[in-house]
């Protein structure tokens, strides 16, 4: 059972509380210097629509978890454990998978797809997520190694730069990145996500070998 969250709107067509993502999104979408934030009861959020959203989102909030730490052009060796994702496509767009690998072991955590008429940064972008939010629910906190600096600017930016247009064939792969920006939303994590030194290292454990 999906747990209910509310949402605030301070600043956006229509600020207020909203009961469901998609409520919310039609106030905030497309609105430059939107501030918006989802809580787990009527309550928190009623308490927030009545303070300033700097006392909840931004740099300065008192309740903010530590945001995701970047690193580029990372020295030395992989730092290990950790995690590593990667996606494969067959056409741009075409049939889109991706999926999560150990370091050091190689056991693969998860793999999802193929799906229609999607692309490799929505993959990239998509095991990312999906990587942090397995992690949140299991309680752990490896690294996560990407090789695409893409996934990584749309994490920064919470939700997919993508200009892929939705059609029927592809409507799951929406689901999904509607999936991941409620989720970035409403999570923030101390989670390392890494760039991977394909350079020094070779490809990526988790890469589909399709080259």
């Amino acid at each position: 059972m999906v747990k209910k969250k509310y949402y605030v709107v301070w600043e956006g067509i229509r600020p207020g509380i909203y009961d469901s993502w998609e409520a919310c999104r039609r106030q905030v979408d497309g609105i430059e210097g939107a501030r918006y934030k989802s809580f787990d009861t009527f309550e928190q959020a009623t308490k927030a629509m009545m303070s300033d959203y700097r006392d909840y989102i931004g740099k300065n909030a008192v309740n903010a978890k530590p945001k995701v730490v970047f690193q580029f052009n990372t020295p030395g060796q992989p730092v290990a454990p950790a995690l590593c994702v990667d996606a494969a496509c067959s056409g741009n767009p075409g049939d889109m998978e991706y999926r999560c690998v150990h370091i050091p072991s190689g056991q693969e955590i998860f793999r999802q797809g193929p799906y229609k008429m999607a692309t490799n940064n929505i993959g990239e972008y998509l095991a990312l997520v999906h990587a942090l939010s397995l992690q949140h629910q299991q309680g752990i906190d490896l690294p996560v190694y990407t090789d695409s600096v893409n996934a990584m600017k749309w994490i920064t930016a919470g939700k997919a730069r993508t200009k892929l247009i939705p059609t029927h064939q592809n409507r799951p792969v929406f689901d999904l990145l509607e999936r991941a920006e409620r989720w970035l939303m409403s999570h923030q994590s101390g989670i390392q996500i890494l760039k991977w030194n394909t350079e020094a290292w070779g490809e990526i454990p988790a890469d589909f070998g399709r080259k």
